[in-house]
């Protein structure tokens, strides 16, 4: 049973996925459906985690918008996920940044990385 489910999870992932990681900030291009037309919406913002594996991976992105934080949780191969765009590197020690939830302003900034 197993092997059915990894061989139709296979055939679901994408070819190419974007490398970032915890603490980056990204552009986030997402297909939004409205009626019959088809547009892209650019989500900008702070990766607070990547969970899962394989088909099942997703990443969740915060930012904040007009003084109210905002968090999307987009599935990493999903087709309505058509790029994530990696716009600054963040330097941090953890995996889960679920302590920007509760800073604003300067302090929930993520020092950038500078190699």
């Amino acid at each position: 049973m197993n092997e059915i489910i990894r061989e139709i999870e296979k055939e679901q992932l994408k070819e190419t996925v974007s490398d970032f990681h915890v603490g980056d900030t990204v552009k986030v291009y997402g297909k939004i459906k409205e009626g019959n037309r088809e547009r892209i919406q650019v989500f900008e913002g702070t990766v607070l985690k990547i969970q899962g594996g394989s088909s099942r991976a997703t990443f969740t992105v915060r930012k904040v918008s007009n003084g109210v934080g905002v968090e999307k949780t987009w599935p990493m191969h999903s087709p309505n996920v058509e790029k994530v765009e990696v716009v600054r590197r963040g330097k941090v020690r953890r995996a889960k940044l679920y302590y920007l939830r509760d800073r604003v302003g300067k302090k929930a900034k993520v020092k950038e990385l500078v190699k």
